[in-house]
């Protein structure tokens, strides 16, 4: 045997082992390949599944404190229906108390325009058409619905406060005189509520009023010229001065 047969030898038996080792080599490398790619599937899953962990937490976390809000926010309305009832109970406390004033007052406001009609009635006879229209309109505002009980008692108020101030001035203006002749136009003087004179346009004729007897009566001519310079100073034609004007009471005239 030549010296160099062994070596053939070995070299053959290993030439003829390599496709018996390959096999299950590649077969480790594709295990492994798979078992990596597995690896790799599952750690991309875990990532996803702690995405979506957070996300669910986040939202969890915002749940509570949109439910904390909507706690506080309750509790806020629960305290304002409270106090809200609480007003709507005072309102109505003092819708009762109106509706008893109401009951109270409107018969006394209705008697005030009475006892003011009456008044007017008997006074002198100045301005009687502005003073009828007035009346007329707190007659007519009583029964109204639509006015409040305070606006209907401020312009009986105002009607007695306007009358009041007729006591405290002096007032001059041109009317009607009525007669049995026709009406003429005259000129009309009223010093306060105390004296209602008359005098004709030419100043021939003077008269005043006689609250006794309920009609006019005729001044001396002695009266003319004071009676004229009083018209004038009440349409403030004429600077204020002193002056003398025939004055007649009830007590005077019942004593003749």
């Amino acid at each position: 045997m030549s010296p160099h047969a062994p070596r053939a030898l070995a070299a053959a038996l290993l030439l003829g082992s390599a496709p018996l080792l390959a096999a299950p080599l590649d077969a480790a490398l594709d295990e492994s390949q798979r078992l990596a790619a597995e690896a790799k599937a599952s750690q991309a899953r875990i990532a996803q599944l702690d995405d979506a962990s957070r996300e669910m937490l986040a939202e969890y976390r915002n749940a509570l404190q949109q439910a904390e809000a909507l706690q506080d926010y309750n509790s806020q309305l629960r305290e304002l229906v409270a106090a809200q009832r609480q007003e709507l109970a005072g309102y109505q406390r003092q819708l009762d108390g109106i509706e008893r004033t109401q009951e109270a007052v409107t018969p006394q406001m209705r008697r005030m325009v009475e006892v003011l009609g009456q008044f007017i009635a008997a006074d002198l006879p100045f301005l009687p058409e502005e003073r009828a229209d007035r009346l007329a309109q707190l007659q007519e505002l009583l029964p109204r619905a639509d006015v409040s009980l305070a606006e209907k008692y401020r312009r009986i108020l105002e009607a007695y406060q306007v009358e009041s101030d007729y006591g405290r001035t002096l007032e001059a203006w041109r009317g009607e005189l009525p007669g049995e002749a026709g009406a003429r136009s005259v000129e009309f003087l009223r010093l306060g509520r105390a004296m209602l004179y008359y005098q004709t346009l030419d100043g021939h004729e003077s008269g005043w009023w006689n609250p006794h007897s309920r009609s006019w009566q005729l001044l001396n001519g002695d009266a003319r010229r004071p009676l004229h310079r009083a018209i004038a100073i009440a349409r403030q034609e004429q600077a204020p001065t002193l002056l003398e004007l025939p004055v007649r009471t009830l007590s005077q005239e019942a004593g003749q």
